[in-house]
């Protein structure tokens, strides 16, 4: 079995956030939501569970973080850049917010977006030649 990957994150509004990731083409699945958490499934192989705060307290003794400030850079792979382009532009269009410019090195493309609870996600494309070779020389 591959290594599954689930990312918890404290949101204000579960609805809200239920439908900012809908509208980024991911799922929701049902079997893993309730009124206060929803399982968005991105892949076969990694999950973003939304929790209300209250809900997302229950596993931690610790003070959950301000999304004001960062503590964390969630950064998932693209399989070209027109899908980087194409997932960063519905985030925005659906309450995120682009949080810096654009990074195009060639062989590598960046876009980066805040969540409307302030969750940072950036997403990838790399080419495969130069993931596998590493970056060229300068």
């Amino acid at each position: 079995m591959d290594t599954m990957v689930f990312i918890n994150l404290p949101v204000d509004d579960l609805e809200r956030s239920k439908a900012f990731y809908e509208a980024l083409g991911y799922s929701i699945n049902p079997a893993f939501t309730d009124d206060t958490a929803a399982c968005v499934v991105v892949s076969d192989t990694i999950f973003v569970m939304v929790l209300t705060k209250p809900k997302f307290a229950e596993f931690t003794d610790k003070t959950i973080a301000d999304p004001s400030s960062i503590e964390v850079i969630n950064s998932l792979s693209a399989p070209s850049k027109d899908d980087v382009r194409r997932v960063v532009d519905a985030a925005v269009a659906a309450g995120g917010t682009e949080d810096r410019p654009e990074t195009d090195l060639g062989f590598m493309y960046q876009r980066s977006f805040t969540d409307p609870d302030g969750h940072r996600w950036e997403y990838v494309w790399m080419d495969p030649q130069a993931a596998q070779d590493g970056p060229p020389a300068e």
